[in-house]
């Protein structure tokens, strides 16, 4: 069993900054990833990382979001800068560990004067 412990949501300014954090509770050899959820609509992937650094981001958030990592610490990051109205989301992080998929518990985020 794999834990993922997310934090930093919150409400925030459109042209502000959050900065997301989720710690696992085992080391994970693979992909590290963040996805998120409107109401009413699938659940997509933002940005995902590989442990050697390797990143992907969906084209609505490049250039504006930034995932990093640390591997000694089992954590990952979602930095959101330059945020919008359409990046309110839950946002979940994800991993996958001997094959399985694990989620976090999601944590709100929304864009909003």
């Amino acid at each position: 069993q794999v834990q993922l412990v997310e934090s930093g949501g919150g409400l925030v300014q459109p042209g502000g900054s959050l900065r997301l954090s989720c710690a696992a509770s085992v080391s994970i050899a693979r992909s590290m990833d963040w996805y998120r959820q409107a109401p009413g609509k699938q659940r997509d992937l933002v940005a995902a990382m590989q442990r050697d650094g390797t990143t992907r981001y969906a084209d609505s958030v490049k250039g504006r979001f930034t995932i990093s990592r640390d591997n000694a610490e089992n954590t990952v990051y979602l930095q959101m800068n330059s945020m919008k109205s359409e990046d309110t989301a839950v946002y979940f992080c994800h991993v996958i560990h001997q094959w399985r998929h694990y989620w976090g518990q999601g944590t709100q985020v929304t864009v909003s004067s």
